[in-house]
Parts: structure tokens; C-alpha cells; sequence
């Protein structure tokens, strides 16, 4: 049981839907809270007019039984708000007749909080049911027209703007800005002369305005999107095979697996077919690197065939393929519905260079798929933060990392690389790699790996940052869910905002 010093006991916090019956109450808050203004409190007639249009618009917080404080909102079409708007036109006189229940935005009317009940942070419960009110209506966000009381006693030295700037830079405070800022409302413009009698502000209003995240356009194409992502990685066994029929049965052996278990992706690891280069060991390597090109086809159109008929998206790690005879390390991402796309390794590594003559691919690019946008990177690839952070720019929420690391401390390069990568970005990165010996192929000997899924580090998600991680050195699947509507809320609410809060005015990292 809580206690206040000017309130004793608190046995009770309730957020209620306010009735006509509760005007008297409402009208003595609005006196109390707004001692300052001319006009304090609403007409029976007017809030009688919100309760009718907008009931559950009208809500009211009670401490002990006691009404402590209100918010009252209408909802608008924005296309139809001049930006200049004043308080008496955006509630049509106080009729409320520019309610409109087909309006895509929230307009916050009023909001405010009893100074005996003032320090309890309820203004912020207020706030947080104006926004799920947004979400559950699906509405594109809300506005409001902000006070500025502090104003009065900075208004013959700076203007408005420069007062509002001030106030975001911390040089100054205003209770009621700070309090809005610090609910992510962002400032869209000063409004001259928005609210008639306001002093404190000299008439300046601010229209704030906070975006649902969640909001989904309807009767629009849209990709069909996902919440919740099942991804399976497929921590792959080196060993001989007799041919590729055999290979690909050990992987179609995994897919059904994962598949088994609804996984939205199947991600195997980088060079995972090296294998069969035993066939070829009497060959150089570089010959024998190339050689293994001549099964690309028909591994990329027998993982087509398996992503349709077990209706799951395949990340096929990579192999080398010959393009205008210069050999690339190359993957692809072939669809559920059909579609494959192929992305390159952008930086390849001293020994694929030495060994093999490897050249590095020219392509970032992300991807689009039935779970949301991807992206993928090989390898050596995630040691370079610039390319997750252009996928990031473009809307990545899952990256995908085939590997394939010989030692242990190859392969912490590329753990902690993409656990970095993770928190940077603000997404998902999933890493698989390969495990075991071919002691009879040169230069793929031995590998290392731990597959693994990050997350950022925040409160909504592991404090380590690992979701979920595999055995080392063991064939085995790994299958964890990614919630995609987490990372929303992260890049919105975290602790800290590393996408926002980027000095994109001093540095930026661009595609040429």
C-alpha cells in the first residue's frame, strides 16, 4: 500500500470512462488545475457533446475513489486540420462537430491532473491510454496543440521557436513541454494565437504529434508481414558425401524438420556443399574451388522446389560461383512462393583471395519476404559495420549471417561482430554455421562454430543479447522466434535509441 505525504494512504489507482453524471467533479478539478486561466473549466452542454460523440475518448484517473484528473480527445481527419489551427477551430467553438469517427488521428482536447495529485506521474497513465486507444482504433497517430507557460518570462528576449529549442536542449524548463517531449511527442509547428486567454504561453501552442507504430493502411498493398518470425538454423555436419543427390537429402532431412516445427526460414551455412570438392582433390585448389561451381544450378533450383513443397524460405548460405570468369562467393534466398534472389559477399576474406583468386560482389541490398525485410551478409561481411547499418537504413529487421569459421577465434570475430551488429541496428542477427572435419579436401579441413540468434540489449529482450544459441561443435538445428513488434517498441521506448540518436549532421554512411 502506497503513501503520499499530502494524501496518506493510496489503496486505489483506476483509469475510468468518464459520464455525464461525473460533470460537477470535472468542472472542480478544471477550476483547481487551471487557476491561471480566464475560462477554467467546460460548460455541462460541451463536455455533455464529448461524452456523446466520443465516449471512449473521455476517460478520467481516480486515487481512493477520487476524481485526481482527466483527458478528453476527439479524432480528426488530418488531411482536413490546417496546420495554423486554433484551439476554438479544432473543437468548432466547443461543439466538437470536427469529430469525425472515420478520422485517422487522435487530437488530444484536454489533459490535466489536480495539484494535490500532481507528482504521482498520472498524466503519464493519461498519455500511455491515449495511445492504446491510438493502437486498438488504428489510428495513424495523435495531435495535440501543446501549452508553453513558462513563455511569459522568456517572450521579450526570444521568440517562441527559440524558447522551444531551448526547452529541448535542457537549457530550459518547462514543466509541460518537458513532460510532453519526454512522452516522445515531437514538436510539428508553433501555433500564433492558439489558445485565447493563456498567458503563460502568450497564446503560443505547439502541435505535438506522436505516430502509432502499429498503424496498418487498409485497403493498400502492403507485404503481409509478420509479428512473430520462427527462424531455424541449421548448424551443418561436414562430412563426405557420395554426390550431390546424397547432400541434398541430408539437407532436405533438416528442412522437414524445420519445417515440422512451422519455421518461417531455414538458414544453412556458408560453403555448406564443400563436401563434395572431395572429388575434385587431385585438382589445385583454386581448380578445385571451381569446379564445385558446376552444382549451383541445380542446388538452386532443388532448395527452390523444397522452400515451395515445405512451404518455408531458404537461406542457402553460399557457394562459389563464375561470372565473367571471375569467381564470386555467392547465396541465394529462394521464396516460399517461388521467387529466388541472390545476394554476394561484399568482402572475402585474405585466404579466399590467396587461396582461391575470390573477388569481392558489388551488391547491398535487402530483401522482402513474407515475414518483413531482410538482409544477409557472409561471413566475413558482418565485421564491417557499414553494411548492416545501410540494410538498417533501408528497414532491416532480421539479418542473416551463413558462416563458416575453421577455429575458435575465427569464429568469436564473427559472434561478437554480429551481437554487435544487433544492438547497433536495432535488430535480429542470426548466425549458422558449419561443424566437424573433411580431411580430404584441402583448405576446408576443420571448422568452429556456435550458431546463435542476438537481439539488442534492452528490457524486452535477453540482458546479454543472446535469444537463443546452439551447442558448439555439435550437428544440430537451432529454432527460436523473433518478435518483430519488440524491436517497434525499441526503436521508440529504449533505454537507449541508436538509430535515432545518430549524428547523422556531423557523418553518414552512404551506397555509391
Amino acid at each position: 500500500m502506497a503513501t503520499n505525504d499530502k494524501l496518506g494512504q493510496i489503496e486505489n489507482i483506476e483509469i475510468v470512462q468518464l459520464e455525464r453524471v461525473d460533470y460537477e467533479d470535472i468542472k472542480q478539478a478544471m477550476i483547481e488545475s487551471y487557476s491561471n486561466l480566464q475560462e477554467p473549466f467546460w460548460e455541462r452542454e460541451e463536455f455533455n457533446s464529448l461524452i456523446s460523440k466520443f465516449p471512449q475518448g473521455q476517460i478520467g484517473i481516480k486515487v481512493n475513489g477520487e476524481l485526481a484528473g482527466c483527458a478528453l480527445s476527439i479524432i480528426v481527419d488530418s488531411s482536413q486540420i490546417d496546420k495554423k489551427h486554433s484551439y476554438k477551430e479544432i473543437t468548432a467553438n466547443y461543439s466538437f462537430t470536427t469529430h469525425t469517427d472515420k478520422g485517422d488521428k487522435l487530437y488530444g482536447v484536454d489533459i490535466f491532473i489536480r495539484p494535490k495529485f500532481r507528482g504521482l506521474r498520472l498524466a503519464r497513465r493519461l498519455y500511455d491510454y491515449r495511445k492504446e486507444l491510438c493502437e486498438q482504433l488504428n489510428l495513424k497517430g495523435i495531435l495535440f496543440g501543446g501549452r508553453i507557460p513558462g513563455y511569459h518570462k522568456y517572450s521579450g528576449e526570444m521568440t517562441a521557436k527559440e524558447y522551444i529549442d531551448k526547452v529541448r536542449n535542457k537549457e530550459i524548463h518547462d514543466a509541460v513541454l518537458d513532460f510532453q517531449l519526454s512522452n516522445d511527442f515531437h514538436p510539428v509547428r508553433i501555433i500564433k494565437n492558439y489558445l485565447e486567454g493563456d498567458d503563460g504561453s502568450q497564446e503560443y501552442g505547439v502541435l505535438l504529434e506522436w505516430g502509432n507504430v502499429y498503424y496498418e493502411p487498409e485497403n493498400t498493398k502492403t507485404l503481409p508481414g509478420k509479428s512473430i518470425v520462427r527462424l531455424g538454423l541449421i548448424q551443418w555436419q561436414m562430412r563426405l558425401y557420395k554426390d550431390l543427390d546424397e547432400l541434398m537429402r541430408q539437407a532436405e532431412f533438416f528442412i522437414d524438420a524445420l519445417s515440422g516445427y512451422k519455421s518461417d526460414f531455414a538458414l544453412f551455412p556458408e560453403y555448406f556443399h564443400a563436401p563434395l570438392m572431395a572429388e575434385y582433390n587431385e585438382l589445385s585448389e583454386p581448380e578445385a574451388i571451381r569446379a564445385l561451381t558446376v552444382y549451383n544450378d541445380r542446388i538452386v533450383q532443388r532448395f527452390s522446389e523444397l522452400a515451395i513443397s515445405y512451404n518455408i524460405n531458404i537461406i542457402t548460405g553460399s557457394m562459389p560461383e563464375m561470372v565473367d570468369n571471375n569467381l564470386y562467393n555467392v547465396g541465394y534466398l529462394c521464396k516460399r512462393d517461388g521467387h529466388v534472389e541472390r545476394y554476394e559477399k561484399i568482402h572475402v576474406t585474405p585466404d579466399e583471395t590467396k587461396v582461391w583468386g575470390l573477388q569481392g560482389g558489388n551488391k547491398i541490398q535487402t530483401f522482402d519476404t513474407d515475414c518483413g525485410k531482410i538482409g544477409i551478409l557472409i561471413c566475413y561481411d558482418v565485421e564491417f559495420p557499414e553494411l548492416s547499418r545501410l540494410l538498417a537504413d533501408e528497414g532491416m529487421n532480421i539479418l542473416f549471417v551463413p558462416f563458416l569459421t575453421d577455429t575458435q577465434n575465427g569464429y568469436s570475430r564473427v559472434r561478437h561482430c554480429a551481437a554487435a551488429r544487433a544492438i547497433e541496428n536495432e535488430c535480429y542477427v542470426a548466425i549458422a554455421g558449419s561443424v566437424g572435419n573433411l580431411p580430404k579436401v584441402h583448405n576446408m579441413d576443420i571448422q568452429y562454430a556456435q550458431s546463435a540468434l542476438f537481439t539488442p540489449c534492452d528490457f524486452a529482450f535477453p540482458s546479454d543479447g543472446i535469444k537463443a544459441e546452439a551447442t558448439p561443435n555439435t550437428e544440430m538445428t537451432l529454432i527460436a522466434d523473433a518478435d518483430l513488434d519488440l524491436l517497434k517498441e525499441l526503436n521508440l521506448y529504449g533505454s537507449v535509441q541508436n538509430l535515432k540518436n545518430r549524428r547523422t549532421d556531423i557523418y553518414k554512411v552512404t551506397k555509391k
